[in-house]
């Protein structure tokens, strides 16, 4: 299977994203025994986007910031040396019980004792994210975009937001760009929206030449008819997977690609990893293998920014799920939430699990 890429274009992908901070307790420690936290930039779309940037691609984040306020300035520095161009009105704070840059207080884990999320978005400035903002005609019409990413995250964030990512999608249809989008549902921003976001999920879907997401995923945003019961482990999932995928061809026949990851958890920093992939009518599967794991948040991001930049550089199919399984499992090495190739060569030694040393 080939995807044809809109040639001539400034940008290989573009993430529409509300960018917050990430504090982690150093070594490892829980939050509420840390006294000294590492600060990072972060977010899902650019945890993806990270994959292409720092292998030379051109990335455009779009987004919004708070104004004057130095966790945007962070934020805005971080871009650059993520290699990212960036796009954003600034948005004034409004006083002490304004808006803000959204936290996540996140301990890695260690051994034994899992990690431990706490998101807190109140006052969330990438909320306001609107259409508005942004001139598509520029941005698809005349700069040109070979990908643009979306996340079920940002377009379930606020109505504001499921607008913005609708006429993304709209946008890039009629310019001839290729859409992705990974489902990522989240039950909390679903809560007595579920009428309008799985219309909303639905449109963008339905252009979409790209699906990311997991059984739950499917079945929540989209309404597809989860795997049948009956079975056990790995072989049950895996032929699950491929039984719902035919439901969704059927109802979402723009798409030409599906895929989503397969973890087991042996402990914290234990893992065995693996990945499906749909392109056309082939199945293509890496069964899950051992990785060592320091940070497992980002794994997912890492899959498919590895996957998107394997498409970009228009290798066969069965390239862009290993790409795809390594930049993921090199994302749980490293403390941020994105991966930071040194090159390709370095993400293609993890597939072929040589970690010896080079000189």
């Amino acid at each position: 299977m080939k995807v044809d890429l809109k040639p001539n274009c400034t940008w290989a992908l573009v993430v529409p994203s509300s960018m917050g901070i990430r504090l982690t307790p150093l070594h490892g420690q829980p939050v509420h025994c840390a006294n000294t936290f590492l600060m990072q930039a972060t977010s899902a779309e650019t945890n993806v986007a990270s994959v292409a940037a720092f292998l030379g691609l051109r990335v455009k984040v779009l987004t919004t910031f708070v104004k004057g306020s130095p966790i945007a300035q962070f934020i805005k520095d971080n871009l650059r040396s993520r290699h990212m161009d960036y796009e954003g009105v600034e948005i004034p704070q409004g006083g002490p019980w304004g808006y803000r840059h959204q936290i996540n207080i996140a301990d890695s884990g260690y051994g034994s004792r899992g990690p431990r999320v706490w998101n807190d978005r109140a006052g969330e400035v990438g909320r306001t994210l609107n259409v508005k903002d942004f001139d598509l005609e520029r941005l698809f019409g005349k700069e040109g975009v070979q990908i643009v990413h979306m996340s079920g995250l940002i377009g379930a964030l606020s109505p504001e937001t499921g607008a913005f990512c609708l006429e993304l999608a709209r946008a890039a249809k009629k310019h001839g760009t290729r859409i992705s989008f990974d489902l990522n549902y989240r039950a909390s921003f679903w809560k007595n929206r579920e009428k309008e976001l799985r219309a909303l999920f639905s449109e963008i879907a339905g252009v979409a030449d790209f699906l990311v997401g997991n059984e739950e995923d499917f079945q929540l945003c989209l309404g597809v008819e989860g795997p049948e019961a009956g079975g056990k482990g790995l072989a049950r999932k895996i032929e699950g997977f491929k039984g719902m995928i035919e439901r969704v061809k059927k109802a979402y026949p723009n798409a030409s690609v599906f895929a989503t990851t397969l973890r087991e958890v042996i402990d914290t920093n234990h893992h065995l990893w693996g990945a499906i992939m749909a392109a056309g009518d082939e199945w293509h599967i890496v069964e899950p293998r051992d990785i060592t794991v320091l940070d497992r948040i980002g794994g997912g991001d890492g899959f498919v920014g590895g996957m998107l930049y394997a498409i970009l550089k228009g290798w066969e199919p069965e390239k862009w799920i290993q790409f795809g399984w390594a930049s993921g499992a090199l994302a749980t090495t490293l403390l941020t939430d994105y991966a930071q190739p040194a090159d390709e060569d370095q993400i293609w030694s993890i597939w072929q699990g040589n970690a010896r040393v080079q000189r």
